[in-house]
């Protein structure tokens, strides 16, 4: 291993804290050089990114790769130990190409950009150390360090929407947001701290404690069932799940649209791996246990997610709601506890995280033209925003499952799976990815096509910097749907592992 792939982990988290850094010594008028540092690191973070992505050895048989670890607190058994498997090595990339995009799009920022982006990038940072980190003691650090800068950005810079009937003040979401998720965490934490000490090992890590699961008088039914359902609830919390939802579309409507990008493209992606990682790897007999209710959970996700989406007028409800929507199809494929429904719930977090970022990165440049996200008056936008339209459209089609596109890959796989255990429920599914090309459909042709009104015929186009924003997510997107074969070599390995602890 070269010292590069020694150390390539780590750097992914030090390099967005070093630009937060930095970015404190400039002085704040100078508004070019932060947004020039902070594009310039989001560009690192991708290459980083791509290099761990491309490093991982998928036929190398180690089920964490990349490994280092430093100790840190001896005594109890913690270590800054960090490592990838296959299941994580798609996440890391994810999160750097959002991230090159949500920095590029967050340039639109003009007050006090300095502040938002040093409070961005330590988000940043804190999603590369979850996905990355080996000791749950660091994992859950490094879970929180995600979370608590997501209250000042939509609380300061995010936006309130007035409706018909009541007005939706963006503190309003901030904190709904924080308080969910910080409520969540709480249970995570607990379940946490029950590993460790059931385990015996006097260890934080994931390997250590894997080698105890089996070992009698440890890790018993009655303890892994109420861990496993502590644990998706609490991760699910975060990842949209029914009937905890509600948070999330509220905190996209009123987040600005960076951060509306790395929410639903990689938080909410936590709480999936989060059930994979602590619930699916460490607390088998509760997943066998639970993966029923967690199967008719996601179904609900599926169908109320896209009713929901349906029923809205304001663009960002409408994606939100259908991010509780494809979440769902995660929660499926995991429960389905076969090999081709966990694949395809780990391409389903890779693909919903690209085409949601590309979504709100279209959504944020018309609201910045038209200051309104309401259907109900937008419309005729194509003669104007071409690009914005090919973009969105797209996007679209990949959320509606269009082959060619990565969702599509994704979804068959999941479908698959489904039917392999839960044919009635896998049935749902399907119907509820009818409900999606619906109100997919239904919004574009509303909000882009038809006659235009005359107060938009001074609309723009995308910017240049909006545009190399929305190819940046593009062309993954393209990508995996496809060729998906890159993707999954490095998905299946860890997939395999997960399922073996299973004794599946």
């Amino acid at each position: 291993m070269s010292y590069f792939e020694r150390h390539v982990l780590e750097t992914l988290i030090y390099l967005p804290m070093l630009a937060a850094l930095i970015l404190v010594f400039i002085p704040r008028p100078q508004k070019s050089l932060i947004q020039g540092i902070s594009i310039a690191s989001g560009l690192a973070l991708l290459i980083m990114s791509l290099y761990a992505f491309i490093a991982f050895d998928y036929d190398g048989g180690a089920r964490f790769q990349l490994q280092r670890s430093y100790p840190w607190l001896d005594q109890l058994g913690i270590a800054f130990a960090l490592g990838i498997d296959g299941i994580a090595a798609p996440m890391v990339l994810l999160t750097g190409i959002v991230s090159l995009a949500g920095t590029i799009v967050a340039a639109n920022i003009q007050r006090d950009n300095k502040d938002y982006y040093i409070l961005l990038f330590l988000l940043i940072a804190g999603v590369y150390g979850t996905f990355v980190s080996m000791d749950l003691f660091f994992f859950f650090f490094f879970y929180e360090l995600a979370i608590v800068p997501m209250y000042l950005l939509i609380g300061v810079w995010g936006s309130s929407s007035k409706f018909k009937d009541f007005d939706r003040p963006k503190e309003y979401g901030a904190l709904k947001l924080v308080m969910m998720i910080v409520a969540a965490s709480l249970l995570i934490w607990v379940v946490i701290i029950g590993i460790y000490v059931e385990s015996g090992t006097g260890s934080f890590n994931i390997e250590t404690i894997m080698a105890t699961i089996d070992q009698p008088g440890r890790f018993s039914e009655t303890f892994q069932s109420v861990m496993f359902l502590m644990t998706m609830v609490g991760f699910g919390l975060l990842a949209g799940m029914w009937p905890f939802h509600s948070w999330s579309p509220d905190g996209h409507v009123a987040a600005p649209t960076s951060v509306s990008m790395l929410h639903a493209g990689v938080l909410m992606k936590l709480g999936g791996f989060g059930i994979i990682r602590i619930g699916v790897m460490l607390l088998p007999d509760g997943l066998r246990e639970w993966a029923l209710l967690l199967f008719i959970i996601g179904t609900i996700n599926v169908i109320y997610g896209a009713v929901s989406a349906l029923a809205q007028h304001d663009l960002k409800y409408v994606i939100g709601y259908s991010s509780v929507s494809h979440m769902g199809y995660v929660f499926m494929g995991i429960a389905s506890m076969t090999a081709v429904g966990l694949t395809g719930a780990t391409l389903q977090m890779f693909a919903h995280g690209i085409m949601t970022a590309l979504f709100f990165t279209i959504v944020g440049g018309i609201y910045e033209r038209t200051h309104t996200r309401d259907t109900l008056v937008l419309n005729g936008l194509a003669s104007k925003m071409k690009w914005g339209t090919a973009f969105f459209v797209i996007a679209g089609l990949a959320s509606l499952g269009l082959p060619g596109l990565a969702g599509f890959v994704a979804e068959l796989l999941v479908f698959i799976g489904a039917f392999q255990t839960q044919p009635i429920l896998g049935a749902l599914g399907v119907l509820g990815a009818a409900i999606t090309a619906v109100y997919i459909l239904r919004l574009v042709g509303r909000t882009f096509y038809g006659e235009r009104d005359k107060k938009w015929d001074n609309l723009t186009d995308l910017t240049p910097r909006e545009f190399i924003a929305a190819t940046v997510l593009l062309v993954p997107l393209f990508y995996v749907g496809l060729y998906p074969q890159p993707l999954l070599r490095v998905i299946r390995p860890g997939v395999d592992a997960v399922l073996a602890g299973l004794g599946a």
